[in-house]
């Protein structure tokens, strides 16, 4: 899916769409050093998941526990659970969710097996993408020379369909410009989707999982730029995500792939 990305797109994994990054960035480098470490001893990964969701509260990202893979079930115990490892523990996400980094790593100590969500709409949204079409946009972003915020990777390694690529950015919905905000139910079914395949803008009203968490099937969501990069504005990313989720709907179509241009990482509710 292209070279190597470099003018700053820090790296988090070994292979994949991780791979693409060059060096720097304090998160990039400590992930480095995780993956090194695996051949010379056993890392600490409680330490490695505190260490990694402080860091996400730090940078303003509001963090609350939610569910874990039990097996290919959902710790949640809900018998067929939509999105099994995906959703929130509390119906109160929303107003739990918090930077406060002292709350994250008393959550993490008494959940240590939780992935960890973080609510969109009130610090930063998050454009959800097909993982292919997402790793080719940020090549052609860094070449272009265009700020690019956090972005994760979600399932990479499962089925083409569901590997998702997720570029955090700042809101466009805050209290300042309520007339301006809209819930990300909206973003659902628009009329325009078709315009926009395979786009997803999660705001004011959903979720993501924030890395580190697994997910069933021994997958995971994991960083390719972590959060020690500022939060660009949507507007300036959103062209060239289109773009290229519009490239990969038609190449998918032409090749008769069994895929969803449509899908989302998750929906909304539990």
């Amino acid at each position: 899916m292209g070279a190597e990305f470099n003018s700053g797109a820090d790296g988090g994994r070994g292979g994949g769409a991780g791979a693409r990054a060059g060096a720097g960035g304090r998160i990039a480098q400590w992930l480095r050093r995780r993956a090194q470490g695996r051949s010379g001893g056993v890392p600490d990964a409680a330490a490695e998941r505190v260490e990694l969701l402080r860091a996400a509260a730090g940078a303003g990202l509001p963090l609350a526990p939610a569910a874990y893979p039990n097996g290919y079930r959902c710790s949640c115990e809900r018998v067929g659970c939509p999105t099994p490892a995906r959703h929130p523990v509390s119906f109160a996400w929303q107003t739990q969710s918090t930077t406060d980094r002292a709350q994250v790593e008393r959550w993490a100590a008494a959940q240590p097996q939780a992935n960890f969500i973080t609510a969109t709409g009130m610090v930063h949204d998050v454009l959800d993408v097909p993982l292919d079409a997402g790793a080719q946009a940020l090549e052609r972003l860094v070449e272009a020379g265009i700020e690019v915020g956090p972005v994760a990777v979600f399932g990479e390694g499962g089925s083409g369909a569901d590997a998702r690529m997720l570029f955090f950015t700042a809101t466009r919905g805050t209290p300042e410009d309520e007339d301006e905000w809209w819930p990300c139910e909206l973003d659902c079914h628009p009329e325009t989707m078709d315009e926009h395949p395979g786009l997803r803008w999660h705001c004011r009203g959903s979720y993501v999982l924030v890395p580190p968490a697994k997910l069933p099937g021994g997958l995971d969501v994991h960083w390719v730029r972590g959060p020690e990069h500022g939060l660009p504005d949507p507007l300036t990313l959103l062209e060239t995500l289109t773009d290229a989720c519009a490239r990969y709907a038609a190449a998918a179509g032409e090749a008769g792939a069994d895929t969803d241009p449509h899908a989302v990482a998750w929906p909304i509710g539990r």
